[in-house]
């Protein structure tokens, strides 16, 4: 998508050879027209595969994973990083690793947001390591439903993230598969 990619270059800040920063228009700061596109495209690649629900993780997927689900006009559910009080019984739980903070993270989901016949789409925001996916598609599948696809807004090729979803069998669909942070700048796999 070459709008987004052209934003990851005016807009992003890589930060390390490993950290790109993109607060400007997808996870601080939100542009709707991009994150409008954003949903379409991912409408579009998966048009065919039967999605009933989006999934994303709170927060920063939740604008991709709304104008994807709007798109499709299917409803939208995010996997809450904390426990509210109203989530006492009938709650998925899974952990997922975070690179960044070097810990396992509890993430919920109530039992009932997604059914044994749902198709479920995951749609975040980075794809670097895969914990995040990976942590989804365990929910999706304690809930008995079945992974309709992956859908990344950013994809740090570089990183073991899209091969450990592949081993694992399910289908990735990036928008921007960036190849390269080195030297403060980014390169993206299909230059």
């Amino acid at each position: 998508m070459e709008e987004l990619k052209r934003r990851i270059v005016e807009d992003g800040i890589v930060i390390n050879s490993d950290i790109l920063k993109v607060d400007r228009f997808l996870n601080h700061q939100i542009d709707p027209q991009l994150m409008k596109q954003v949903g379409e495209q991912f409408a579009m690649a998966f048009a065919e595969a039967g999605v009933t629900k989006v999934l994303t993780l709170e927060s920063s997927g939740i604008a991709p994973a709304l104008m994807t689900g709007l798109q499709l006009n299917v409803p939208v559910i995010f996997a809450r990083k904390k426990k509210p009080l109203t989530l006492n019984k009938g709650t998925l739980t899974t952990k997922i690793y975070s690179y960044t903070k070097e810990i396992h993270n509890p993430v919920y989901l109530e039992e009932n947001m997604i059914l044994d016949q749902d198709r479920v789409l995951i749609i975040d925001d980075f794809l670097a390591n895969g914990e995040a996916s990976l942590g989804l598609t365990r929910l999706i599948e304690m809930a008995g439903a079945t992974v309709a696809g992956i859908g990344i807004v950013i994809e740090k090729s570089f990183q073991d993230g899209r091969s450990k979803l592949d081993q694992a069998g399910y289908s990735v669909f990036s928008l921007a598969r960036i190849s390269s942070l080195a030297n403060n700048r980014v390169s993206f796999l299909d230059e």
